[in-house]
């Protein structure tokens, strides 16, 4: 294929390409089932915009970059011009503050990314038969734009291991960081799982499973159309109480849930507890094809270990019951390790016009690198499970 037949469009609003054109390219497998995840979704992604979570006023300015070939789309990347570093999780402000204090500019940037997602997923999305030569346009045509406009650096974030290698390929710098995923091991049921851990910390989770039961009220797992308004009422008060104490502002609007109330009933799993009539607390999921994704939580009372239960127990009561390989449960968070949930690599991949500051990163990068592989050997081992199964998953 002649890479000069590629054509390179920024779309300021996903409104402008059809959902089938764009799904075409971020979740071809769709065709006969779900997404492998659906934050790349053209309809999780326009509920953002239409939301108004990204766009004017949020520092997430739409800029997807799209490529065609003899007038189809062959790949695309929800790409923004970002005016701060909040909602990434992978975090560059040092790299921020250094460049300004030098005399740069390092705001605006380009951010290929799923907002506010800290989940690992393909960022390069392509359609079947295209995947090299549309990976490398879509590169090509991000570095060319922060370029063209003087900014600073381009960051991909949370992409897949496969891309962090061909982004490395392409002369992008890669980065790793690390999350606390749950892993099936193909257990029949949460005994099974339990089984597979240390005795202290099997009793461990027994016990706070049973305090989290007894708050006085009842777990409900909703998902489809078993979710209804009323639940998006009462886990906004949740999401505003989580957002206000860890980010100042919640970064989603109201209006998001709205929206995935009329377009992504589907794919979302809703923990929520419910006592003397009312809703209490919740948990909000994303369901993928193989891995259940844990985003928010939020409560207006406080019950012990109850945050324990809804957030990951419940989630790998769901994963094995559905036959999940994974959970994901969110950036940050070494209190999951004693859950069961185990220190996992994520990548990113940066590209930095000064370079000078490049060189800098870079360093950097390669020290972080060893540290993130030594403290996942050291977390490992202090993990919840018996000896030989550890070395078995080795």
């Amino acid at each position: 294929m002649d890479q000069a037949q590629i054509e390179i469009q920024v779309l300021g609003s996903l409104e402008q390409i059809a959902p089938t054109d764009w799904d075409a390219c971020a979740c071809p497998e769709a065709a006969d089932g779900r997404p492998v995840d659906p934050f790349t979704t053209h309809r999780f992604l326009l509920a953002l915009e239409r939301s108004g979570s990204v766009g004017p006023g949020t520092g997430w300015q739409p800029q997807y970059l799209t490529a065609y070939m003899d007038g189809q789309l062959i790949a695309a990347a929800p790409l923004y011009a970002k005016s701060h570093s909040q909602g990434e999780y992978i975090f560059d402000h040092n790299w921020a503050h250094a460049y300004e204090s030098a005399g740069g500019r390092y705001y605006p940037k380009l951010q290929i990314a799923v907002p506010f997602t800290p989940a690992t997923g393909r960022r390069f999305l392509v359609r079947p038969g295209y995947e090299e030569i549309g990976a490398s346009a879509l590169v090509q045509g991000a570095v060319q734009l922060a370029d063209n406009n003087n900014l600073s650096s381009l960051h991909v974030t949370f992409c897949t291991e496969a891309e962090a290698e061909a982004g490395r390929a392409m002369g992008l710098m890669d980065r790793t960081t690390q999350q606390f995923h749950w892993k099936n091991d193909g257990y029949a049921d949460f005994e099974g799982f339990l089984e597979s851990l240390s005795s202290r910390k099997r009793k461990t989770i027994r016990k706070e499973r049973r305090t989290a039961n007894a708050f006085g009220g009842t777990i409900h797992m909703l998902t489809g159309d078993a979710i209804e308004p009323e639940h998006w009422d009462a886990f906004w008060r949740f999401y505003q109480d989580t957002g206000a104490r860890k980010w100042g502002q919640p970064y989603l609007t109201r209006a998001f849930f709205d929206d995935a109330q009329d377009t992504m009933r589907g794919d979302i799993l809703l923990a929520m507890a419910e006592r003397d009539g009312h809703w209490v607390a919740g948990a909000l999921n994303f369901i993928g094809r193989d891995t259940l994704y844990g985003r928010y939580w939020g409560c207006t009372e406080h019950h012990s270990c109850l945050h324990f239960e809804l957030c990951y127990y419940r989630a790998i009561d769901f994963a094995i019951g559905h036959g999940m390989a994974r959970v994901e449960a969110g950036a940050q968070g070494e209190h999951k390790l004693a859950r069961g949930y185990l220190p996992t690599q994520t990548h990113s991949l940066h590209w930095i016009a000064d370079p000078g500051l490049a060189k800098a990163i870079g360093r950097y990068l390669e020290a972080e690198r060893d540290a993130v592989e030594h403290e996942i050997e050291v977390l490992t081992d202090y993990g919840p499970f018996k000896r030989a199964h550890v070395e078995e998953q080795e």
